[in-house]
């Protein structure tokens, strides 16, 4: 049985040996079948398909989301739109994340400005614009 060892796929997708045994538990990576001494025998094509992964992480994809793009890969008949459908949910996603992060920052950008950062820190005006009781 020919196959690469776990440190030889880790080392060229650049991930941790332990990455890759998480990927195998999430479904992401299939096991491998394994030597008569034991050692995982990895095909060829995991480097490629950790190396996919890690790119869609990066990308903002969850590992949910990213079996279920490996899933459309492999499934006949899939049209290039499902994955598109895809993509565009998660830039919506994104851009939703960057305007909620740009409120926080305005936000917190009053917060810091209004304290002139004298005086104790049981009259700092951050900490007692946190303890309000606000209805939301």
């Amino acid at each position: 049985m020919t196959g690469m060892t776990i440190g030889e796929v880790a080392k060229q997708a650049a991930v941790c040996i332990d990455t890759l045994r998480y990927y195998e538990r999430r479904g992401l990576v299939a096991k491998p079948p394994r030597t008569v001494s034991g050692y995982r025998a990895y095909p060829e094509e995991t480097v490629r398909k950790v190396r996919f992964v890690k790119r869609a992480q990066e990308l903002g994809f969850s590992l949910k989301e990213i079996k279920e793009l490996l899933a459309l890969r492999t499934k006949p008949g899939t049209k290039s739109a499902a994955v598109r459908e895809r993509a565009s949910a998660k830039l919506t996603d994104i851009d939703e994340k960057i305007r909620s992060l740009r409120a926080m920052r305005k936000s917190l950008a009053k917060l810091v400005d209004s304290c002139s950062g004298c005086g104790p820190v049981e009259s700092c005006s951050i900490l007692g614009s946190l303890d309000e009781d606000r209805a939301r």
